[in-house]
């Protein structure tokens, strides 16, 4: 199904060594009948991004080419094929920013986050969707309901990280639940342990500012981590039971006190998620951790129903993102966004266009 739009595919495009310029692409075309184009309106930045800008490089990957950042998006679409699950020119989505093989044994089994061959965008050599047009599959599009603007739709995949690292925290219902980190992704955390039910949210950070919002999106305590002396401090603190603990564990700091503190405080039996990403390598109390008997589980991106599930919460309201999105940039002025989020300044930053 064709669509009329400019003829111009505006891009701001990182160069290796940290340079960005902005440069006029082609504009990618419709070679499946279950291709969409998607016109970007709204792009959240993420801390892969400003590694890659930063450092030239995140884990395994490295920016060696021109490459375009982001992949927190959402848009209006502007062209279809012919077998697109329903969506038209002028449908308002988010766009799922992962492209599986669909046929390896991850994806067959129902863990695409897991595919080898998985085409992320914004992960190099993958371009990501800091740009006017974006294609993806359809299957990669979610259609946003009235009541979710674009900007909040940018905030569907980070929510859906939230809500993959809850899933695997099992059972949340009248559970109590401590977060380490209260940036973006550890406040969403805390606002969809509070819409599974759990009985205690307890969100855990070093600055006092994210602290303060934490009890908008769902905390019902908060904790800096300098003000206590160890777990059994902690759980005096926050009212946890002594000769327990916490029943799930959330990391999304990703920083060492951390993951020894957030073992230290979960009760035996209880389940640790590791959201966040630091070093690659920590020193692990393997012996508490058996001790306990403890569940400890990696959390990596979202998979099959987490996006439907993040839209689901945001069109009911049983997860508010109001207040999230602290600043916003025109796409001109893209590159400050990069600066604000360096800075520190404010939760999220997302940057509106092209056009």
């Amino acid at each position: 199904m064709a669509s009329t739009h400019p003829e111009i595919n505006r891009a701001l495009v990182l160069h290796p060594g940290g340079a960005f310029n902005y440069q006029d692409i082609p504009i990618p075309t419709i070679e499946s009948d279950r291709d969409v184009l998607v016109r970007i309106v709204a792009t959240g930045l993420c801390g892969s991004d400003i590694h890659y800008w930063q450092h030239g490089k995140l884990g395994r990957y490295e920016v060696t080419q021109p490459l375009i950042l982001g992949h927190e998006s959402s848009g209006v679409v502007v062209a279809t094929g012919s077998n697109a699950d329903g969506l038209k020119p002028g449908d308002h989505v988010a766009v799922e920013p992962g492209i599986s093989c669909n046929v390896c044994s991850y994806c067959r089994s129902g863990r695409y986050n897991l595919c080898r061959s998985m085409r992320f965008a914004a992960t190099p050599p993958v371009d990501g969707t800091l740009c006017t047009f974006y294609r993806v599959p359809a299957q990669c599009c979610f259609k946003l309901p009235e009541n979710i603007s674009l900007r909040d739709g940018a905030l569907v995949e980070p929510l859906a990280v939230a809500v993959h690292a809850c899933r695997l925290g099992g059972d949340l219902q009248d559970r109590a639940v401590v977060i380490f980190g209260a940036g973006p992704v550890g406040l969403l955390c805390c606002a969809v342990a509070a819409a599974f039910g759990a009985s205690k949210v307890v969100a855990v950070d070093v600055v006092e500012e994210r602290l303060s919002v934490a009890r908008q999106y769902g905390a019902t305590h908060t904790c800096r981590m300098q003000d206590v002396e160890g777990a059994e401090s902690m759980k005096n603190l926050v009212g946890l039971d002594a000769d327990t603990g916490a029943d799930v564990v959330l990391d999304a700091s990703g920083a060492q006190p951390c993951l020894t503190c957030g073992i230290e405080v979960l009760a035996p039996g209880g389940t640790f998620v590791q959201v966040g990403l630091g070093k690659p390598a920590m020193e692990f109390p393997i012996g508490m951790v058996c001790d306990k008997e403890i569940v400890f589980k990696g959390s990596f991106r979202y998979g099959p129903g987490d996006y439907k599930l993040a839209i689901g919460l945001l069109g009911s309201k049983r997860v508010d993102v109001d207040g999230l999105v602290t600043h916003t940039f025109t796409f001109s002025k893209a590159q400050e966004a990069f600066q604000n989020v360096v800075s520190r300044n404010g939760i999220k930053s997302v940057i509106f266009g092209p056009e």
